[in-house]
């Protein structure tokens, strides 16, 4: 039997049909962290609906003091030179209206004009559906496609990665798109600067992890990561230059210290996986890891470590968290610094 697709799947995959074969509903939820493709996707449906006659058949509203009236006046325009218009509303906060507007949103929602496409985008707001007002969330449910664009598969984001690189005249391999993912993100909006970035540095046809390591600015989270592979290697000198760079970046090192003691958890989850007979997919599960190169990477690490020193370490940064936190007076850096040497050093004992 087939796997049943996940809701959020199903809509996304929904909405692009309906795109490519000319057949648009009337009101779209459009949200998630993956921008980029919510922003390719509402320029999609402008052209489609609009080309043009935007002048005349495109509005965009922002959310921050819009009126259910304001946007009815809007939505009810008739078409000119077109068969439809789109209306698009910007970070608008519907499950904060007034009970007013929330009953006049919803009369608005149940005799939507068939001619007209509304758009609800969330980038800065967050799109926080609300049960506890059963009828606009009912009405939300019946009337409007909700369409979450989350980070993309590690299958997507390889052939996407790939296509890019070929349109600036690279080529790419899995293993090397997977080195770029773990560096820069995984969301597209991110990568396509540094995309453009490598493909201006790089010398010869096929990218290479060097030519990505060279220019690539890594995310925090792949620089914690450097930092605890440096440790668990029992390199104290490369942890100390990791931090070092962080710290003049300006990042807390109260913030560095969650972010390491996660690390060093996801870490300890890895070596009882190793211990247990657990596979990657496991730890994948565990931890909601989306791609598989991050999980085998974790594996990898925890087989330089036993569990003994996992469970020390994660210990010892609960107890420099806490003094960190609670006494006065205390250096975050030197703190850090010290806890990375003692790291570092019970690798080697």
């Amino acid at each position: 039997m087939a796997a049943k697709k996940k809701p959020e799947t199903a809509a996304y995959q929904k909405m692009q049909a309906d795109l490519k074969a000319g057949t648009l509903g009337t009101v779209y939820i459009f949200y998630g962290e993956e921008s980029y493709l919510r922003e390719y996707y509402v320029a999609e449906i402008k052209k489609s609906l609009t080309a043009g006659s935007e002048a005349f058949n495109f509005h965009k509203l922002e959310g921050k003091g819009l009126t259910v009236q304001a946007l009815t006046e809007t939505v009810e325009a008739m078409p000119m030179m077109s068969e439809r218009t789109m209306v698009q509303v910007v970070d608008w906060d519907l499950f904060k209206l007034s009970e007013e507007q929330r009953t006049a949103f919803i009369a608005l929602l149940e005799d939507f004009p068939a001619y007209c496409c509304l758009v609800l985008v969330y980038g800065q707001t967050e799109y926080s559906p609300n049960k506890k007002y059963k009828k606009l969330y009912g009405a939300l449910e019946k009337h409007a496609q909700a369409v979450k664009f989350a980070e993309q598969s590690q299958d997507e984001l390889r052939k996407w990665a790939a296509r890019r690189f070929r349109a600036a005249g690279h080529t790419i391999d899995g293993p090397t798109v997977e080195h770029l993912l773990f560096t820069c993100g995984s969301l597209m909006n991110s990568l396509i600067p540094e995309i453009e970035k490598i493909s201006a540095f790089a010398k010869q046809e096929r990218i290479t992890k060097a030519d990505i390591d060279a220019v690539a600015a890594p995310v925090l989270e792949a620089q914690v990561f450097d930092l605890t592979r440096a440790a668990v290697q029992g390199n104290y000198n490369q942890a100390a230059g990791v931090l070092g760079s962080l710290l003049k970046m300006q990042e807390e090192p109260v913030m560095l210290l969650a972010l390491l003691g996660k690390e060093l958890r996801r870490l300890y989850t890895a070596r009882v996986a190793l211990d247990t007979g657990k596979d990657k997919f496991w730890l994948m599960e565990q931890w909601n890891i989306r791609y598989e190169f991050v999980a085998r990477q974790l594996l990898d690490n925890a087989r330089k470590v036993s569990q003994t020193w996992c469970a020390n370490a994660v210990r010892r940064c609960y107890e420099v968290d806490l003094r960190m936190k609670s006494v006065n007076g205390v250096n975050g850096a030197e703190e850090l610094k010290l806890l990375l040497m003692e790291l570092a050093q019970g690798v080697k004992a």
